[in-house]
């Protein structure tokens, strides 16, 4: 942005240098939104990596349209975010918005040449997802409920845990995707795509406590809403406050790992396949569209055996 003036007839005016950028990030994001059918926190997530590689772009190699990047830009860029310490998953995940991001502007006649093509991904490590013990599950759901709140949060951790749901598909729940009559729950998850899933007993209790006791003392009657879990204000509650709720939990329970809201979907995805479950019932449950990602749950219970034959066996060390 810069500003000019003209002495003459006294006024001032403004030039946006990086408008032709931000326009076809824009045009980019409606593709998503629009013709891709994309999630919503998808389209973000994307878009917030485009906007760091823009402003990037824009301050430390001076380009301010995508007709000047070069291959060396986007290569600066991703020596810059090493250099800040990103971890190699962030930065896989900004790489692959820019890969995206400059195939739709070849597809699009944009430009002429995809510049990311022959850009290397970095190799991630792979790592178990960190799960909770079964006990560490029990005294976490251990919730004594005075408040609506305690209601409120005793009722999001039982769902959670015991559906395997993505933290987002909870939080966008509604009232009527609760089916209690028939003990199932409607959800959409990544790609807007529906399923079904079932909900056990102790889901079922802690929500009807929840209607009961918590939910009517949260509506706000200015502005009444229709999904199922309400912060104080009576609006739907955001990522960042469950992640809050959960860490004040975890503290007064005294349980020291660390732990996120994805770290409950993992322990059911767990504890289902130690029990027996078959790999294609929790890849249902879970919502992937692959089974492959579902096979990272055989890597953790394998390592549960070998743990348990080297405690345990009487010649598995001297």
């Amino acid at each position: 942005m810069i500003l000019c003036c003209n002495p003459k007839r006294k006024i001032c005016y403004i030039i946006l240098v990086g408008d032709v950028m931000e326009n076809d990030i824009e045009d980019y994001k409606n593709y998503l939104m629009f013709e891709r059918r994309m999630a919503k926190n998808t389209t973000n997530s994307y878009i917030r990596d485009l906007e760091g590689y823009k402003d990037f772009l824009e301050k430390e190699r001076k380009v301010n349209s995508i007709k000047d990047i070069s291959k060396k830009d986007i290569e600066s860029y991703l020596e810059y975010l090493n250099k800040n310490n990103y971890t190699t998953t962030s930065l896989a995940r900004k790489l692959t918005a820019i890969k995206n991001f400059h195939k739709y502007l070849l597809a699009t006649n944009k430009l002429d040449v995809d510049l990311a093509l022959t850009i290397e991904r970095p190799k991630l490590r792979k790592s178990l997802p960190n799960v909770l013990t079964v006990e560490e599950v029990d005294k976490l759901l251990d919730i004594k409920t005075e408040s609506p709140f305690d209601y409120r949060n005793k009722a999001m951790l039982e769902l959670l845990y015991g559906t395997g749901l993505r933290i987002s598909e909870m939080l966008d729940l509604k009232l009527g995707d609760i089916d209690f009559e028939n003990c199932i729950l409607r959800c959409f998850g990544k790609g807007s795509k529906e399923r079904i899933v079932p909900i056990g007993e102790y889901i079922i209790d802690s929500l009807n406590k929840y209607l009961e006791n918590g939910r009517n003392k949260l509506i706000n009657p200015k502005k009444v809403s229709d999904y199922l879990f309400l912060n104080k204000f009576g609006g739907r509650i955001t990522r960042f406050s469950f992640f809050k709720i959960l860490k004040k939990l975890l503290q007064e329970k005294g349980i020291k790992k660390d732990v996120s809201p994805h770290s409950l979907r993992h322990s059911f995805a767990t504890h289902m396949l130690e029990n027996g479950a078959d790999l294609r019932s929790i890849q249902e449950l879970l919502g992937h569209s692959d089974i492959a990602t579902t096979r990272i749950y055989t890597h953790i219970t394998n390592k549960k055996v070998e743990n348990d034959y080297i405690e345990y066996h009487p010649r598995s060390k001297k």
